[in-house]
């Protein structure tokens, strides 16, 4: 039995459809959700569909009963980041209570100096998360997942075609970034074969590309200018702050500005492309593909 947690969700569900393409019957698949609301998607899949969440630890244990294979995808939650790394140690004890035999973790891919960049705290909660795994005495595979390419349209701005500009203080920092259906995947490969017992996996792309480029990208697909502009953290916050955007996002979006300035998420790797056994999806495809579909 393999379990997939965040089931509903983009990479979750992802996930789940992989396994379904490799054949896997609907009957040796389980999703954990926790809102029965959302479950309704699953239930034409014919999937077993238990709820738990990952504040309940009874609730946690019950759930995975059974399960050979438990897929955590990393919680989602948008409260405190301590919030999100208790969250993960309740499901791997839970997961050691209920004797699942080997536990597959989404984390997030760092370089040695990480402690200094701006997503410190973020990344700490997926080295606390390892850590915890890792000396729980459950057989593990941690993936660690490059940033998503479908954040790409949520920094560059809803708007951007009309506008004509990319406004993020990157500046010249560029991200290997990975489409989270090639993420799931590969992930989907790790629960139905053998060979990856304790073992840890980079999972990014082979380029790095910054907002200059995707500027460029975009403006060869819609056939207009549009410009990358990348101005100082306190003038981007007073932008933001000045058209109404919520003190969370601005934080967001520094955070993760400011982590692409720097380098943080400049790590290439040819892990990913190895497991697909072919050239992970550029960010000109992913740009062409998107905003073809807008015009």
């Amino acid at each position: 039995m393999i379990l997939v947690t965040g089931a509903t969700g983009q990479l979750g569900s992802g996930i789940i459809d992989h396994l379904l393409k490799k054949g896997i019957e609907p009957s040796n698949i389980s999703a954990l959700v926790r809102d029965k609301e959302k479950a309704k998607v699953l239930k034409d899949k014919t999937l077993n569909i238990r709820f738990g969440d990952y504040n309940d630890s009874d609730s946690l244990v019950s759930a995975f009963k059974g399960v050979d294979m438990l897929m955590l995808v990393s919680s989602s939650d948008r409260e405190a980041i301590e919030n999100r790394t208790v969250h993960h140690i309740n499901v791997i004890k839970a997961a050691k209570e209920a004797k699942v035999k080997h536990f597959v973790y989404t984390s997030f891919v760092r370089k040695p100096e990480f402690e200094r960049s701006a997503i410190a705290d973020f990344q700490n909660s997926h080295v606390k998360t390892e850590q915890f795994l890792k000396e729980s005495g459950i057989d593990y595979t941690i993936l660690q997942n490059g940033i998503y390419m479908e954040m790409i349209p949520i920094f560059a701005g809803e708007k951007v075609a009309e506008k004509g500009i990319i406004m993020l203080p990157a500046e010249n920092g560029k991200a290997s970034w990975v489409l989270k259906d090639e993420l799931a995947e590969v992930a989907a490969q790790i629960l139905t074969k053998s060979g990856h017992k304790n073992k840890t996996y980079i999972l990014t792309n082979t380029e790095a590309v910054s907002f200059g480029e995707i500027a460029k990208g975009l403006s060869d697909i819609l056939g207009k200018d549009i410009h990358y502009k990348s101005p100082s953290v306190e003038d981007f916050e007073s932008i933001l702050k000045n058209a109404g955007v919520p003190e969370a996002y601005i934080g967001m979006f520094t955070m993760w500005a400011s982590a692409l300035s720097e380098g943080s998420l400049d790590v290439k790797d040819d892990t990913l492309a190895t497991f697909l056994g072919r050239k992970p999806t550029t960010v000109k495809e992913f740009i062409d593909k998107t905003y073809s579909k807008k015009e």
